[in-house]
């Protein structure tokens, strides 16, 4: 728990490259990346999200400033947007603009496979990298959520980011706010170098995929009503 972090890291995204892998032991998530950061400069990351039977995000969120788009391939895919919840099987495309309140969790009893897109990218990929390596070294609660003295200073890190919805934001500055400088004597950090160091969990060969066929923002995407 000692390890430093640069104090420009709010600035700094994280390099993906098509074909790493990325899991998550605590939600049951496991990312093979389609489109890197590295190929898009940090501007878009694709990848397919494998999500086992029981495996959820790790809480309801918004982004700040960016846009997450899910697509099902297989399975079935519970989703919570805006308030509202339904079923998403496959074909389904959904949106997550920045500012919108979102939750996921595999609603199946077998595997579910999601195509996820994020725009920007590098900061999303580097948020990424930190939780899923808190989630490596057991330093998360059940549902993959930092513990609180770790969570008081990953938040603030990533607050450009990631904003969970729970508990009320304003309850969560003060809180975090009165834990993050014991956090910091404790040897805590927001962000870990040596997360981005480990790499990922492995390699594999994926069938490339051309960044121009990415949907853009704003195109037309079936509604969560359309959703089963």
């Amino acid at each position: 728990m000692n390890a430093t972090v640069s104090p420009n890291s709010r600035s700094m995204g994280a390099r993906m490259k098509a074909g790493d892998v990325f899991e998550n032991p605590v939600t049951g998530e496991r990312a093979v990346v389609r489109i890197g950061t590295e190929q898009t400069d940090g501007e878009l990351l694709v990848a397919d999200l494998y999500i086992r039977p029981g495996g959820a995000v790790m809480g309801e969120h918004v982004h700040p400033v960016l846009e997450e788009r899910f697509t099902v391939l297989r399975g079935r895919v519970g989703f919570r947007l805006s308030g509202r919840t339904s079923t998403a099987e496959p074909g389904v495309t959904l949106v997550a603009p920045p500012g919108m309140s979102h939750d996921w969790w595999n609603a199946g009893a077998e595997e579910a496979l999601v195509r996820v897109e994020v725009r920007p990218g590098a900061r999303f990929a580097a948020f990424i990298i930190n939780a899923f390596g808190l989630a490596q070294d057991g330093r998360v609660d059940r549902r993959g959520m930092p513990k609180p003295l770790q969570l008081a200073l990953f938040a603030r890190e990533f607050d450009d980011v990631i904003q969970f919805t729970r508990p009320p934001r304003a309850v969560q500055q003060v809180v975090f706010g009165l834990l993050a400088p014991v956090a910091r004597l404790l040897g805590y950090r927001g962000s870990y170098p040596e997360y981005s160091t480990r790499g990922p969990s492995e390699v594999v060969a994926v069938e490339p995929l051309n960044v121009a066929a990415v949907a853009v923002p704003g195109s037309a995407v079936a509604s969560l009503a359309n959703a089963r």
